[in-house]
């Protein structure tokens, strides 16, 4: 039976469905559906950013997206699996863009 859990707009998880399963003891167990990383050529570019010595993920997503608990978006335009790898290496360019349907992507 698939249910919908109130994540806030803001969250990774809003819109995705729950499923649960019977254990063999009699306790259900809900568990999130699979989400779908979507490609981070269906998101318009914003801005960009030259990570630098110190640079942290919340810290970057408080500044340019006003929540420090948007990394997540971060990650997914930037094509991360693990979301620390982002700010490693000195130097390297971070999309910052806009949420995925808004004007101005290729895809709205």
């Amino acid at each position: 039976m698939a249910t919908q859990y109130n994540f806030p707009p803001t969250s990774r998880y809003y819109g995705i469905e729950t499923s649960s399963l019977r254990l063999a003891d009699g306790r259900q167990v809900v568990y999130l559906r699979r989400r779908f990383i979507p490609q981070p050529e269906r998101f318009a570019d914003w801005q960009r950013h030259e990570v630098q010595q110190g640079d942290r993920l919340d810290n970057l997503a408080s500044a340019y997206l006003g929540d420090p608990e948007a990394c997540w978006r971060l990650a997914d335009a930037n094509r991360a699996m693990r979301p620390a790898e982002l700010t490693e290496r000195i130097g390297r360019i971070l999309r910052i863009t806009l949420p995925e349907g808004i004007p101005g992507a290729s895809n709205a």
